[in-house]
């Protein structure tokens, strides 16, 4: 073309949790029974929607007025249902008029990020969810900035380097938090967040909560929604009903906007995101009818718990599976339902394979980490599928330095996904360990063979 069409951010745009889909489906085309651990989907996993919730939606669809527009901000009576409970916690009170709707939590995150000035930088975690450092590195053009989690603190932020990043870079002009967090299932204390409250507040920043798993914590532990802690700092919380419900197909999230009348800055900010989506006329009409009514049935809560058992027993099961591996970092999930497993510094590297059994299956994945750019992680977790079906996603996709992997904790056969940690653990020691030469300890000895006696057994 005549002149360069493509966005100055383009590059940065890349999801390899789907991407890897494409490497498991042609190794199911060689016959290999792939164990998908990369997606956060519940309904894809096999989670049953309870029957009650079903005919909630098969009576909207009865409706006419579920098939038409919505006003652009969403429908009034979930809006203040939203604010409701909002307003129940004691914390920063919303109107009606501080929600906005958007056709899932993905458009939120572009527009949220996509509609600041180009200089203008949100500071995101390090790990953290790709859509989120994605679409700002996309809007900026620029790589993404970023402060650290750290895994050998129960993945919780780093709030001196925090500091110190924003103090030093002038063009951060927000900070965002995952809580809990995608994709380290970590639960900030609330005294962490008010920590991340009053660096905002030192440097007149504006805060990003993405709270889509807020109602899917467990083990005993406690956080705070942002809205109880923000105080007068400008702000704007993210949530949707795609992981609690579970109904991602919705396509259905919303954000609550804090103290926008504090910062006329902020303020006109937010008034573009909403003139961006007056635009497109209005998000999903259905789903939205349906908030209330689903949320309002005591059925929901008794679902939800029950959720959160299952979730608990599963993060129970890969931490004991895992955290005893020389080698690793394992901290065990407390919320949401992923858990991100990092490598110790210098124990990967270009040379380590598994046995591969299918030829075909051998040599795609010999050629797919051919290229010395190839991260020692990525390596892993396409010779990890390849040797066992099982899809993980190399946690160095997830804009950070830490290599490891991410998987989730949605398997709803319990059993099944006993042998899958075991298989998982088995796998990794072998990696490590004998592609390299390098003896066993006796604790690794150990776990071999027990782990062996129970792959075989199941």
């Amino acid at each position: 073309m005549r002149i360069d069409i493509v966005h100055t951010g383009a590059g940065e745009l890349n999801y390899e949790i789907r991407n890897i889909i494409r490497v498991a489906e042609k190794l199911q085309q060689f016959g290999i029974e792939v164990n998908l651990e990369n997606i956060g989907d519940p309904v894809a996993k096999g989670e049953t929607i309870p029957a009650w919730m079903k005919e909630i939606v098969a009576g909207l669809a009865m409706e006419d007025n579920s098939y038409g527009y919505c006003p652009t901000q969403g429908i009034l009576e979930t809006r203040e249902f939203l604010a409701n409970l909002n307003n129940r916690n004691g914390g920063v009170r919303i109107t009606p008029n501080d929600i906005l709707f958007f056709n899932g939590l993905g458009e939120a995150i572009t527009k949220v990020y996509g509609l600041l000035r180009t200089t203008a930088r949100v500071i995101t975690p390090s790990p953290t969810y790709t859509t989120h450092s994605a679409s700002e590195a996309a809007h900026a053009g620029q790589p993404p900035v970023t402060y650290p989690l750290d895994p050998n603190n129960h993945w919780f932020p780093n709030l001196v380097e925090l500091r110190r990043r924003v103090k030093y870079n002038p063009s951060v002009a927000g900070i965002l938090l995952v809580n809990p967090d995608n994709p380290t299932g970590a639960v900030f204390p609330e005294e962490i967040l008010r920590e991340i409250v009053a660096i905002a507040a030192e440097f007149d920043l504006f805060l990003v909560a993405d709270e889509i798993y807020q109602n899917l914590i467990y083990n005993g532990h406690r956080t705070k929604p942002l809205a109880d802690c923000i105080g007068s700092v400008p702000g704007l919380a993210m949530k949707g009903i795609s992981k609690e419900l579970p109904w991602p197909g919705a396509r259905c999230g919303w954000i609550e906007i804090y103290n926008a009348d504090r910062d006329p800055n902020f303020s006109r900010y937010v008034q573009s995101i909403l003139n961006a989506k007056m635009v497109e006329v209005c998000s999903t009409t259905l789903p939205q009818k349906a908030i209330p009514r689903i949320l309002r049935r005591p059925e929901y809560k008794t679902s939800l718990e029950q959720r959160r058992l299952r979730y608990e027993r599963l993060s129970a099961i890969a931490y004991d599976g895992l955290k005893d591996i020389d080698g690793v970092l394992v901290n065990r999930t407390n919320g949401a339902f992923y858990m991100s497993v990092a490598f110790q510094e210098g124990v990967l590297d270009n040379r380590q394979t598994l046995d591969i059994a299918i030829p075909e299956a051998k040599a795609l994945v010999e050629e797919l980490v051919s290229s010395p750019a190839t991260a020692n992680d990525k390596r892993f977790v396409y010779y990890l599928l390849a040797a066992t079906g099982i899809c993980v996603v190399p946690l160095t996709s997830f804009n950070t330095e830490w290599e490891g992997f991410r998987m989730t904790l949605l398997e709803p056969d319990e059993a099944k996904f006993r042998v899958i940690i075991n298989k998982l653990a088995e796998n990794i020691r072998l990696y490590l360990h004998c592609s390299r030469g390098i003896q066993f300890s006796d604790r690794d000895m150990e776990a071999l063979g027990s782990l062996q006696v129970g792959v075989g057994a199941a």
